[in-house]
């Protein structure tokens, strides 16, 4: 294959989303680099080439029509403020940003007009407070941005939640709506014919992440309890139905999502199912 022809994909090369999307990209069959310091990796056998960037770096050159793809938080691709669009969810990364300030000054969103807001978002922030008519003077920090009241550089700050408990250290609370619900995402550069591949790739991300929420379940059943036992595990279409060498016995297969499993395999047990069996899924085409 020449090397024009391969599909290019940006990936997070450090921060919370590098190792996951590698994870997401191995279960899916496609080579990783072994060498951290690798910026670029090919995988001819699968038509791809990988370029390893800053995570907020990635959607500026997929807008840019520079790389065709790339895996990205959801947050970054709105604060670039570049010509890419979401493809789809990625199932990790997930995050929420808010407003905090100083639990004394008991501050609502519309009290920030006029005054200094710090965050490493200021396209995302910008556009949200634009939105609703507020002006602020937006202060932009690559990091500790909780830090920013106490130094006096700021009056209050957005930033990324999860917990809450980083804020509530440094004698902050939350105000608001939440700005963003963020979580990585595969983009592509808009407006423009989806590059060739692409429903490759995402046949195979989607396998993957249905694997890791569903299992295989195998049971075996009185012929006259099949349709009982049907309701329990439908599956995705309907549930594989097979005779077994007992008379009026069957073993039946079916797909169950994995956080319900131990309750379905009490249920069915219940109904007079035996012999149940619970297996993990590596991978899947539906």
């Amino acid at each position: 294959m020449r090397q024009h022809d391969l599909l290019r994909i940006a990936v997070p090369n450090k921060g919370s989303l590098a190792e996951a999307s590698a994870q997401l990209l191995t279960e899916a069959g496609y080579r990783m680099r072994s060498d951290s310091k690798d910026l670029v990796l090919t995988d001819e056998a699968n038509g791809v080439e990988f370029y390893y960037l800053r995570p907020r770096d990635i959607a500026v050159y997929v807008g840019e029509g520079t790389l065709d793809l790339g895996i990205t938080g959801r947050d970054m691709l709105v604060d670039s403020g570049a010509a890419a669009v979401e493809v789809r969810q990625l199932g990790f990364g997930a995050s929420r940003f808010r407003f905090a300030a100083p639990a004394s000054d008991q501050l609502r969103v519309e009290d920030l007009q006029g005054k200094r807001l710090a965050t490493s978002y200021p396209g995302l922030v910008g556009d949200y407070l634009t939105q609703r008519g507020i002006e602020t003077r937006l202060i932009k920090l690559d990091g500790a941005v909780e830090t920013a009241i106490k130094l006096g550089v700021a009056d209050a700050i957005a930033d990324v939640v999860q917990t809450g408990t980083t804020l509530r250290r440094a004698g902050l609370d939350l105000f608001g709506d939440p700005i963003m619900e963020s979580e990585a995402i595969l983009i592509r550069r808009g407006g423009d014919v989806p590059p060739p591949g692409l429903d490759q790739l995402e046949r195979r991300i989607n396998g993957v992440l249905v694997a890791r929420n569903y299992v295989m379940m195998d049971y075996d059943i009185a012929q006259a309890q099949v349709e009982e036992a049907s309701q329990l595990t439908p599956g995705l279409e309907s549930p594989t139905v097979s005779p077994l060498a007992r008379e009026g016995w069957v073993a039946v297969r079916a797909m169950v999502p994995k956080a319900d499993a131990q309750l379905i395999m009490d249920n069915l047990w219940s109904i007079g199912a035996r012999a149940i069996l619970v297996t993990d899924i590596a991978a899947c085409r539906l």
